[in-house]
């Protein structure tokens, strides 16, 4: 059951997802019920399925097949007469088609009816089934601590949290995923994992598009919201956890957790000495003029919220100390990447010479997105040099002629909820911490006017943000110096 069918989240992402998964023969026995509150047709229902999956992978000879097992229900999601009359359609679609009580609710709609809806259906009866029952719920949950410890009270009186699938898109992305793989299946990598070879690791998820239509989300939201309090700690959790015992979601959340439990809470004074917002002014990208972020519609002309967030993340335990994962996200920058650098510490002694300068330092770079892949930045000697040395790069990406294919984040995601697999959905632990050091920020930031705008569009965000790494005596390295090199 989805709940916000009609919504933009359903038609661009869950039906082309929904139908990539029956495609490949992983959907056998299943059927779908749309509920919003339109009202449309069952056959408009159907039609706009279609659209959706035409629009997003092109004609399919199959589709008529596939929208015949989807259905639409009108609901209104705070009338009890609405959920008794859902139930029972339900229970007519698992008859017919045999699903034996398995039932998944995805809340694919605005953040205040999540509570509302879970506790209707339990109340409602909807969620009594012979088989299992499951919820998948999108960001944001809650938008503080209180409020996230509010509404997973409500939710969990439904739901326990083995059933509540709270969704991260980035962490259905194939490179995301592959950080363990990186790490814990590669003798050359894990024993360097540490702060006695790694000088920094630096996270950047920069957007060209600034927020468009999803003005008044924003405000309410900011970067440091939208963005830092789940994809960006989520990632850096991955990079920082321990060695799982075992790869069950159990092990992998408990040491994610742990990460969580060991960063530097930071508040009060030292907030400016870690963190960076900036707001995008004017500028030009693709050789047309954009707006600042004040001119965008459902924006306040005087607005405070940030479209730009770099920081310094301290992680204090025997593997991190000392070492500082940077990150960086923002909107309307020069660059549309999300990259993850890991630079390794310099040799101790300069021996060979790169055309009169150091030689540079050893990476590891993992390509999220656009482009999926691994490079190596290592150092070799030049052809015909004497003592000359130069970089060069091994790299291995998801594209090209022996491309995998690496389907949609939410293909996956879903798939594993019908596993019943939530390793790479977040629990509750990690969300309560993760927003436990967000709300410091977010109240000396509140509490504070700043200088907005503080940088053009179609850049990589405020100098600060550079001077944030400098006087630690580092840069952000160039994303489009660092891009994934694919062979043909």
């Amino acid at each position: 059951m989805i709940f916000g069918a009609t919504g933009d989240l359903a038609k661009r992402k869950l039906f082309p997802s929904i139908y990539r998964l029956y495609e490949r023969g992983r959907l056998e026995k299943f059927a779908v019920v749309g509920v919003a509150r339109r009202s449309i047709t069952n056959d408009e229902f159907q039609q706009s399925i279609k659209d959706s999956v035409e629009s997003a992978l092109g004609k399919k000879e199959n589709l008529d097949e596939f929208v015949s097992h989807f259905y639409y229900q009108s609901h209104d999601a705070s009338d009890s007469d609405s959920y008794v009359a859902l139930k029972d359609f339900a229970n007519q679609i698992d008859e017919q088609y045999q699903l034996e009580g398995n039932r998944i609710f995805y809340l694919a709609m605005a953040p205040e009816f999540f509570g509302p809806i879970a506790l209707h259906l339990k109340s409602d009866g909807l969620t009594d089934v012979k088989g299992y029952k499951r919820l998948i719920i999108e960001k944001p949950f809650g938008h503080n601590l209180a409020s996230a410890k509010e509404l997973n009270n409500q939710i969990r009186t439904a739901f326990s949290e083995e059933e509540i699938y709270r969704i991260d898109h980035y962490l259905g992305k194939e490179m995301v995923r592959n950080i363990e793989v990186i790490r814990f299946a590669n003798a050359i990598f894990e024993p360097l994992w540490n702060n006695r070879y790694i000088s920094n690791i630096q996270i950047t998820s920069s957007e060209v598009l600034g927020v468009e239509e999803r003005g008044r989300y924003y405000e309410n939201s900011g970067a440091l919201r939208d963005m830092v309090q789940n994809h960006m700690l989520q990632m850096v959790a991955l990079l920082a956890m321990e060695p799982p015992i075992k790869l069950t979601t159990d092990e992998i959340r408990s040491e994610k957790v742990r990460v969580f439990r060991a960063l530097r809470m930071i508040e009060g004074d030292k907030v400016n000495e870690y963190f960076v917002r900036g707001q995008y002014a004017e500028g030009t990208i693709n050789n047309e003029l954009v707006p600042k972020y004040r001119d965008e519609p459902m924006v306040a002309p005087d607005s405070n919220t940030e479209t730009f967030v770099a920081a310094k993340v301290k992680i204090d335990n025997f593997r991190w100390a000392g070492v500082p994962f940077y990150i960086r996200t923002g909107k309307r920058m020069a660059e549309k990447t999300t990259k993850i650098v890991v630079q390794f510490k310099d040799i101790p002694m300069n021996l060979y010479y790169q055309t009169d300068k150091m030689l540079n330092p050893n990476l590891l770079v993992i390509h999220i997105q656009p482009d999926e892949g691994i490079t190596l930045h290592l150092n070799a000697k030049k052809a015909g040099g004497h003592l000359d040395a130069q970089e060069v790069k091994l790299s291995f990406a998801n594209t090209g002629s022996d491309a995998m294919n690496t389907p949609e984040g939410y293909e996956k995601l879903l798939f594993d909820c019908m596993r019943g697999d939530a390793t790479n959905f977040t629990h509750w632990d990690e969300v309560a911490y993760s927003w436990a050091f967000v709300d410091k920020i977010s109240a000396v930031w509140q509490n504070t006017d700043t200088n907005f705008p503080n940088y053009p569009s179609g850049s990589m965000g405020p100098k600060e943000a550079d001077e944030l790494l400098e006087k630690d005596g580092f840069f952000w390295w160039p994303v489009t110096d660092l891009d994934v090199e694919v062979c043909k």
